[in-house]
C-alpha cells in the first residue's frame, strides 16, 4: 500500500500550480491543517449490464435504450482517497456485485424482440472489480475564504480497472460456467478467429458523483460510474451463428460436451437463427450511495 500511495502523492503534487488558491474544509485552529487528506469509506448501492442478453421490446439497441433495469442486483464497495485540497483526489477502490439477464423477461413484447425473446439464453455472473481512479471537483479549483467553502461538490471520475466475471447458465437447477464449454467455438479449429476469452480483464471506469460534507469528519457521495469493457463475452454471448454441435465431442469430455450443447443453443423457435451481435461489446455499471471518513489529526 505505501508504494501505491508514493506515486498517488507525486501526482496530486503536479496539480499543485492548478489548485494553489483553493480552500478546503474545516481549516481551523481545532486540527492540524495539510495540502493532502486520506478518506476511507465504504458503498452500497446496485449494479445492472448491458450485454446481448435481455433488453426492451424491439430490435437490439445500442447502450441504455435497452437496458432492462429488472435485472438489477446488489453491489458494495470500500474505498481509500488521498485528497489534495478537497479538488483533485486519486482513490483505490473495491467493488463486488453481480449482474443477470435473461431473454425470457421479453415474453410480454415477443412479438417485437426479432427473435430475441426465441433464443431464449439467460446468464448470471459474480463481479469482483478493483479501480485506480482520479476524482475531479471543479467547484474547488477557486479560492474561497474559510466557512465560505460551499458544501456540495459534483464531480468527474476517471481512471483504470481490472474485473473478473465468470458467466453461467442454468440447466436442470444447477447452474454450470459457460467459459469452459466453448459454447461458440472459442479455441476450436474450425473458428480461427475466435480465441477463449478471459475471466480477469481491464475495463475504464467513467462516471459523475456529488459529493456532501456532512461534518469534519464525514462525507457522502451518490455516484454513477460505467465501465467500458474490451469483451463481448460478459453474458459468453458475442457471434452472430450457431457453431457444430459436434464439434463440443471433439474438443470436450463427455460430459462437457453433453452440458454444451444443451446450453448453447436454447432456441424454443426458428423465428430467428441470430445468437449475438458482435458489433458492440458488453458493459456494467454502478449506482452507489458513499459514506467516507476523512483522517484529520486534532491539535492538543
Amino acid at each position: 500500500m505505501k508504494k501505491l500511495f508514493v506515486p498517488v502523492l507525486a501526482c496530486l503534487y503536479l496539480f499543485q500550480p492548478v489548485i494553489s488558491e483553493a480552500q478546503y474544509y474545516y481549516y481551523n485552529d481545532k486540527y492540524y491543517g495539510s495540502d493532502i487528506v486520506f478518506e476511507a469509506g465504504v458503498s452500497a448501492g446496485i449494479m445492472n449490464s448491458l450485454t446481448d442478453i435481455g433488453g426492451k421490446k424491439g430490435i437490439g439497441k445500442g447502450f441504455i435504450k435497452d437496458l432492462n433495469m429488472n435485472f438489477t442486483k446488489p453491489s458494495f464497495s470500500i474505498y481509500g482517497i488521498a485528497m489534495y485540497r478537497d479538488a483533485i483526489g486519486v482513490r483505490l477502490e473495491g467493488t463486488f456485485g453481480g449482474i443477470r439477464s435473461n431473454d425470457s423477461i421479453l415474453k410480454s413484447v415477443a412479438p417485437s424482440t426479432f427473435g430475441r425473446y426465441e433464443r431464449n439464453l439467460s446468464f448470471r455472473s459474480k463481479i469482483t472489480d478493483v479501480q485506480l481512479a482520479a476524482e475531479v471537483h471543479p467547484l474547488f479549483f477557486k479560492h474561497y475564504d474559510e466557512g465560505e467553502a460551499p458544501y456540495w461538490s459534483p464531480y468527474l471520475v476517471a481512471g483504470i480497472g481490472f474485473f473478473s466475471f465468470n458467466p453461467e447458465a442454468n440447466l436442470n437447477g444447477h447452474w454450470y460456467a459457460l467459459q469452459p464449454l466453448h459454447t461458440e467455438g472459442q479455441g476450436f479449429a474450425e473458428y480461427p478467429d475466435r480465441k477463449p476469452y478471459k475471466l480477469t480483464q481491464i475495463n475504464v471506469p467513467l462516471g459523475i458523483g456529488v459529493k456532501y460534507e456532512l461534518g469534519t469528519f464525514l462525507n457522502a457521495r451518490l455516484e454513477i460510474v460505467h465501465r467500458i469493457l474490451f469483451t463481448d463475452y460478459l453474458d459468453d454471448v458475442s457471434n452472430v451463428d450457431y457453431i457444430d454441435p459436434a464439434l463440443f465431442n471433439a474438443y470436450l469430455s463427455p460430459a462437457q460436451a453433453s452440458i454444451a450443447r444443451q446450453l448453447y443453443d436454447r432456441r424454443i423457435s426458428s423465428k430467428n437463427n441470430q445468437r449475438g451481435n458482435p458489433k458492440n461489446n458488453d458493459s456494467y455499471f454502478t449506482i452507489q450511495l458513499k459514506i467516507g471518513m476523512t483522517l484529520r489529526t486534532a491539535r492538543r
